[in-house]
């Protein structure tokens, strides 16, 4: 069995007056590898902070093998005191540790060991932090959002690390690819207490919700207990008054232990306010180029992008997304090249700052500008308060100052401003973080179902597989400032071609079906031929046939094996039936997804 490390027991912990953690449980054995989730301001950083012995809990016992070391990174590091970037992550090392170390993390992150920690970037103290908890060689890691402020080629390395390593890890991260990636056990804090699953993040979300399903069972068993017991007050014999006062007192303890119970957090379920429907084409681009100094950042990029589109934009950082992304939309002028928006473009644009976000300014100021406590949504006037319950706000906060909310609220207060303006191209630049896992996953479908352009940028590569039509990257061999457009979301870009994170440049290769040079986009290519080729033309005309013969093969194999009686005469000739339904369906499906690239790719090509 695997040493104990680390253990937090009956860990209780209350902030005015409101209990955070009750009776909360942390075990951490060698090379356990935990994804610590729940709400935001469910009390996750806390409970590291505990652990790492920075926070005395209210109750509870804090276990820490006296051998062991414990590593912890802070969302908010302190960097004083040190000269230059390298003496600060060297001050990190134990005298047993390799010298060498501090200077590769460093590199691997995109840290100058000369830099002046005065005037870094949060993002890049963030990374400074990390590359000294790294080389600590601790044998207990806590990492508190180790993957904010990084790309995804450095995500892909930190991986790489933690695979590698034989440390225990302990992580709280909204990433939720990082999170399948490294984490072989779940433990998830829901209003306050504490519940372990054995398995990784990657079967989280069957996980929770077999559980909240028994427990709204548990929930309407109770109910139903209630309703009897108060029948029984009603129409019962009240001669026997012993028992009626038992049962009085039984019928209490069920009311109170229903009035106590903690529900679950409600779902965020916000809306999208949407303007008038901008023209087919948004935005055309031709020959695009832009020059920082004497570095190239976009060189000669064209595009054509049409409504309804989900266009991410991926790369390292530093690599120009933002400033594509300002060219696209007018914000910034080419040097070479044109852009144009189609007509009745109403663009609105969420970066990754929050720079609306004033702290001073109450709540619903946030959402109605300083005017007043009402939003007009969709043609509907909605109190401020009303608006933000919808994305999980207390109602008396839409009175609060927004310096008083967490970094989590504040996301979700950035978005429900955003969502408020009407639009119809939505420039999101990083929407996810500081996001909870039940709000990403909402905004993801929210976002699918907008009817408008979405352009966005984002390191979180699930978000980008479940939304993105098409995915804008920089050329994996091509000089500096040259973008390739490739066909569908995050993995179908690495499968086109593309350079995936945390590798080298990528071997000559043909290109493959998506990936466009910069110079040779959809517009371009349209252009060029005019029409489909004679082999995608037959395909095109064929498919729709074979389709309808397989939709009569199916009903025939499903009206067979709707005999009742069929399994127990011929068990042989059902199992056949049914793998033979099964077979036609899967190919149905791939016909089906066939025809309708090729018809795509007309309509494309005639404009």
């Amino acid at each position: 069995m695997a040493s104990l490390l680390l253990s937090l027991s009956g860990i209780c912990l209350s902030f005015g007056g409101q209990p955070l953690l009750e009776n909360a449980a942390l075990t951490v054995s060698a090379r356990r590898r935990i994804a610590l989730v729940g709400r935001n301001g469910s009390g996750k950083s806390t409970l590291l902070k505990i652990a790492a012995g920075l926070v005395e809990p209210d109750a509870g016992d804090v276990f820490v093998d006296p051998a062991a070391r414990v590593g912890y990174l802070d969302q908010e590091p302190d960097l004083s005191g040190y000269d230059t970037l390298g003496a600060y992550v060297a001050a990190g090392a134990p005298a047993f540790g390799d010298p060498s170390a501090g200077r590769r993390y460093m590199d691997a992150l995109s840290l100058s060991p000369e830099a002046a920690p005065a005037a870094l970037s949060g993002g890049e103290a963030r990374r400074a932090a990390l590359a000294r908890l790294l080389v600590g060689e601790f044998d207990v890691l806590l990492l508190d959002e180790p993957t904010n402020h990084l790309d995804l080629d450095a995500i892909a390395w930190l991986e790489g690390q933690i695979g590698a390593s034989a440390q225990a890890v302990v992580v709280v991260s909204h990433d939720r690819a990082f999170l399948e990636a490294t984490t072989n056990e779940t433990v998830w804090i829901d209003r306050g207490a504490v519940r372990v699953s054995g398995k990784g993040f990657a079967h989280f979300e069957e996980w929770r919700d077999a559980l909240l399903e028994q427990e709204q069972a548990a929930s309407h068993k109770l109910d139903r207990k209630i309703a009897a017991e108060e029948d029984w007050v009603r129409y019962g014999v009240t001669a026997r008054r012993k028992r009626n006062v038992r049962r009085m007192g039984a019928l209490e303890d069920l009311r109170r232990t229903r009035r106590e119970a903690r529900k679950a957090t409600g779902s965020v379920t916000f809306s999208v306010n949407v303007a008038a429907s901008a023209g087919k084409r948004v935005i055309v681009a031709e020959g695009l180029s832009k020059r920082w100094g004497e570095r190239t950042v976009v060189d000669n990029f064209s595009i054509e992008i049409a409504r309804g589109d989900r266009v991410a934009f991926v790369g390292p950082n530093g690599a120009g997304k933002t400033t594509l992304l300002r060219l696209l939309t007018g914000d910034l002028e080419p040097d070479a090249g044109t852009v144009a928006l189609g007509t009745n473009s109403h663009v609105l644009t969420l970066d990754q700052r929050r720079a609306g976000l004033n702290d001073a300014m109450r709540v619903a100021d946030a959402i109605t500008d300083g005017r007043g406590d009402y939003v007009t949504i969709g043609g509907t006037k909605k109190h401020a308060a009303t608006y933000l319950q919808e994305f999980l706000f207390a109602p008396e906060q839409w009175r609060s100052p927004v310096g008083a909310l967490s970094g989590g609220e504040r996301g979700r207060l950035a978005l429900a401003a955003a969502l408020a303006k009407p639009s119809n191209l939505l420039v999101l630049d990083e929407p996810t973080n500081d996001l909870d896992l039940e709000t990403l996953e909402l905004l993801e479908e929210r976002l699918s179902d907008y009817p408008g352009t979405i352009l966005l940028v984002s390191h979180d590569r699930r978000f980008l597989d479940r939304l993105a039509t098409s995915v804008v990257a920089p050329a994996p061999d091509g000089p500096p400032g040259r973008w390739l457009d490739y066909v569908g979301g995050y993995e179908d870009m690495i499968a086109q071609g593309g350079r995936p994170p945390g590798r080298g440049p990528s071997p000559a290769k043909p290109k493959k079906a998506g990936a466009r040079p910069a110079a040779a986009t959809r517009t371009a290519q349209s252009k060029a031929s005019g029409k489909l080729s004679y082999k995608d033309q037959y395909a095109l005309e064929r498919l729709p046939g074979a389709i309808d013969a397989l939709d009569g093969a199916i009903a025939a194999a499903k009206a067979a094996l709707s005999d009742p009686t069929l399994f127990a005469k011929d068990a042989a000739r059902f199992a056949a039936l049914a793998a033979d339904l099964e077979a036609k369906e899967a190919e149905r499906a791939a016909l089906e997804e066939q025809w309708l690239e090729l018809e795509i790719k007309r309509e494309a090509l005639e404009g």
